[in-house]
């Protein structure tokens, strides 16, 4: 969740001129579900109102779409929702395709998705306002067109880390 109200961070400024950044957090902000591919750097992110197992779904069958051929192992996280009743007959039916991996509790530095999160919010998001969601939504969306232009960087910056 990328929210309207989390932009001030840690930042500098000369002595004696406090740097000022307007916020007022609305309390809304945009919901990504998103993937790193491990070997291209392709960065495969979407937005949904909610998160729950319906769109988890959705976002599964889409990931197929993006990549029509070969085996894919998604790591996860321990989120109910990927363990949600609704989506074990898609799996089984794509199992052939699909495998969820899911990374032990409280360890997201496991999870290369959280280092595209938070270089994200750093780039986009911190000490910057944005009078709408739809200005937060615009910046996201270049950010993630940007690197994906650019992916031997994306590799080099989230995926070598390991």
């Amino acid at each position: 969740m990328i929210r309207d109200d989390q932009a001030i961070q840690k930042t500098w400024f000369v002595k004696g001129k406090q740097r000022i950044i307007p916020t007022f957090g609305k309390h809304q902000g945009l919901k990504l579900i998103g993937t790193l591919n491990y070997e291209t750097g392709d960065v495969f992110c979407i937005e949904e109102e909610r998160y729950d197992a319906e769109t988890f779904l959705r976002f599964l069958q889409l990931v197929l779409e993006r990549y029509p051929t070969g085996k894919m192992v998604m790591i996860l996280d321990n989120a109910r929702i990927h363990h949600a009743k609704l989506i074990q007959p898609f799996l089984k039916e794509h199992e052939d395709r699909l495998e969820l991996v899911f990374l032990p509790p409280y360890s997201p530095q496991l999870n290369l998705i959280e280092g595209l999160w938070k270089w994200l919010k750093s780039d986009v998001i911190y000490n910057v306002f944005y009078s709408t969601v739809q200005e937060i939504r615009k910046n996201v969306q270049a950010f993630i067109q940007r690197i994906n232009q650019k992916s031997e960087q994306t590799i080099d910056r989230l995926c070598v880390q390991l």
